[in-house]
């Protein structure tokens, strides 16, 4: 079972769970009713594209119950978590402090501007205090189950936002509170709008393939659900995705995962210091790996886990809907 760092670290990052060593009724006569039925089920599934104007304001109540009061529109914000610097990023700000790598990923900042940002240090884990308040942030954002403890040691010289997203609503929510909060109105419908677009055109394509998406460093492995994964909460609209929480300790045996005959195959890699290799060339040294039917068919795809498994804003899970839609169709 991964103890430390992956497990902090993901569970951490969505909550999900860690743990499993790999190892060895009648028909009605009228049916054009029903295909009208049948079409305006499916039409409520499609996710609602509209967009309710967004409110400036220096002081909200999240959709968790936190409140954030602020006395000037916050200039100087320091992200220490990747949803922070993915809504930044959708509204056009730049963090004057991270201690993420998605800024210098594809689709963000970019490596060479991403290098202008300055880094805090302690990692993910452990951001240090005094170079957090070094920067003079007006706020401070980061995840409420690993930096909720930081609470009392910035009390009084910044404002702390803790925010911990658990599916695509929750996200939207925060980007429009940062919005709100930074007067970036019309950044944050702008960019609410083209993912619920995005979204919603995903669904109407679903496939029937089944899908999963594991996690890992190693012959260790996690498999990200609904509910505690917000990328995995997006999976059921694009594809069969019968994967559910077993709690803290639980997780899917390569046995269980084989009898699901999973179609497309989604690996996040988990490295942490010097990268020494893919996860799934690491499974592929055991023999049932190569039973899975993504498996063999070359349906498995390695994807950048910066995005996947830590950007959880509009614009990692813009990223994620095009390459997932890719892959499955």
């Amino acid at each position: 079972m991964l103890r430390s760092p992956l497990r902090a670290i993901r569970r951490g990052l969505a909550a999900v769970i860690l743990g499993s060593v790999l190892v060895g009724c009648g028909a009605s006569a009228d049916t054009s009713t029903e295909s009208g039925a049948a079409a305006d089920d499916a039409k409520a599934d499609v996710t609602d594209v509209t967009v309710d104007p967004i409110k400036e304001t220096l002081r909200l109540t999240d959709a968790r119950g936190v409140t954030v009061s602020l006395k000037k529109k916050p200039e100087r914000i320091v992200c220490l978590v990747a949803l922070c610097d993915d809504i930044l990023t959708e509204l056009g700000i730049v963090p004057v402090a991270t201690n993420s790598q998605l800024l210098a990923q594809p689709g963000f900042l970019g490596e060479e501007k991403a290098k202008e940002v300055a880094v805090v240090p302690g990692g993910f884990i452990a951001p240090e205090v005094e170079a957090i308040l070094s920067h003079k942030p007006d706020l401070v954002i980061g995840l409420e189950d690993t930096h909720g403890k930081l609470a009392p040691a910035l009390k009084g010289a910044t404002t702390f936002w803790p925010v911990q997203p658990a599916k695509w609503q929750d996200s939207v929510g925060y980007l429009r509170d940062v919005a709100a909060l930074t007067g970036r109105t019309a950044e944050g419908e702008k960019a609410e709008k083209a993912f619920r677009v995005k979204l919603a055109a995903a669904e109407r394509k679903k496939s029937d393939k089944t899908a999963l998406i594991i996690y890992g460093s190693d012959e260790n492995f996690g498999v990200a659900t609904p509910g505690t994964d917000v990328v995995a909460g997006l999976f059921p609209k694009l594809a069969e995705y019968p994967w559910k929480s077993r709690g803290v300790e639980g997780s899917y045996s390569l046995e269980e995962i084989l009898a699901r005959d999973v179609d497309v195959l989604f690996v996040e890699t988990m490295s942490f210091g010097e990268p020494d290799g893919k996860l799934s060339e690491k499974l592929a040294k055991n023999p049932l790996w190569g039973k899975i039917p993504a498996v063999k068919n070359g349906d498995v795809h390695e994807v950048n886990s910066e995005v996947w498994a830590k950007g959880r804003g509009t614009r990692s899970l813009g990223l994620v809907l095009d390459e997932a839609v890719a892959a499955l169709r």
